[in-house]
């Protein structure tokens, strides 16, 4: 109780407004996403890296992880599309929904409220990961675009270079300007709240339907890929708070911009919105499960 009181109540609440918001307004999302994107997370990035105490071997072994992990649930995606015969789009919306775990707009806040600052530290850090795999390896996996085209959208993406900034100035002990480090404080502080209220804005616009598709979507986010998140950790070596983050990390539920994503590259949209609404709501119970066995 303890736990669902600290770590989930407080994401809840905010989705909550969020969900209110989107019922008495018409928001337009897209402008939402794109802000936290390309302004909100890039700050908080770049804020937490720079003064982060994490050593470079645990980030690097938790980015080993995290990169062994989204294979294997790539592989069984695959795996599962052709046992169920799922159409090309039913196929590539089952990737899109294993693979694309919401680490950010839920895994961030979750991670803090539950582990403190050291786990914030070290989600960010799979946080940086997994964008940057979405920025490049999901179009590749989605439409086949080739990895010159993948990369080039890694090289727009503004978390990368408040990735490479914040790690320079850490490595380097710098710090910014006292009015620049003070604008990026602000922005940062703003990225959480923001993606709490973009998922509480998206479960508003989408019906809670489902049915065996949603199930699967949402139980092998939920339940199939903390495990293999365990098992992974231990092969790495993790231990202790570090584990304890990919694990959580692993069991977040379908990322909420996977729907852009897949109404841009290809795929189910309508399925995809239905398995983001299940495993998020799913997701409140499970979460602190997770957190109590990892712990």
């Amino acid at each position: 109780m303890e736990i669902l009181i600290s770590a989930v109540l407080p994401i809840a609440l905010v989705a909550l407004v969020g969900v209110w918001v989107g019922y008495r307004f018409a928001l337009e999302r897209q402008t939402l996403a794109r802000l936290s994107i390309y302004a909100l997370v890039p700050a908080l990035v770049l804020h937490s890296l720079a003064q982060t105490t994490l050593a470079l071997g645990n980030a690097i072994a938790i980015l080993t992880a995290f990169i062994l992990h989204t294979s294997l649930l790539y592989l069984l995606a695959i795996i599962l599309g052709g046992f169920f015969k799922f159409s090309s789009d039913q196929k590539k919306s089952l990737i899109a929904t294993t693979i694309f775990a919401n680490v950010g707009n839920m895994g961030l806040p979750f991670v803090l409220f539950s582990l403190g600052e050291a786990g914030l530290e070290r989600a960010i850090v799979y946080l940086v990961g997994s964008s940057l795999m979405t920025a490049s390896v999901f179009p590749i996996v989605l439409k086949g675009e080739g990895i010159l085209k993948g990369l080039r959208y890694t090289a727009c993406l503004p978390v990368l270079w408040a990735a490479i900034a914040g790690i320079t100035l850490q490595s380097t002990h710098t710090t910014l300007p006292l009015p620049i480090e003070r604008g990026v404080t602000l922005l940062s502080e703003g990225a959480i709240p923001v993606a709490l209220l973009m998922l509480g804005i998206q479960l508003s616009e989408t019906p809670f339907v489902f049915g065996r598709y949603e199930l699967m979507g949402a139980g092998l986010r939920l339940i199939v890929s903390p495990l293999l998140a365990f098992n992974v950790a231990n092969l790495v070596g993790l231990s202790d708070i570090d584990r304890q983050v990919v694990i959580l990390q692993a069991a977040m539920p379908v990322a909420v911009n996977s729907l852009i994503w897949v109404t841009e590259l290809g795929g189910d949209t309508v399925r995809v919105a239905r398995t983001i609404v299940v495993s998020t709501l799913l997701s409140l119970g499970t979460l602190p499960i997770v957190l109590w066995l990892s712990s």
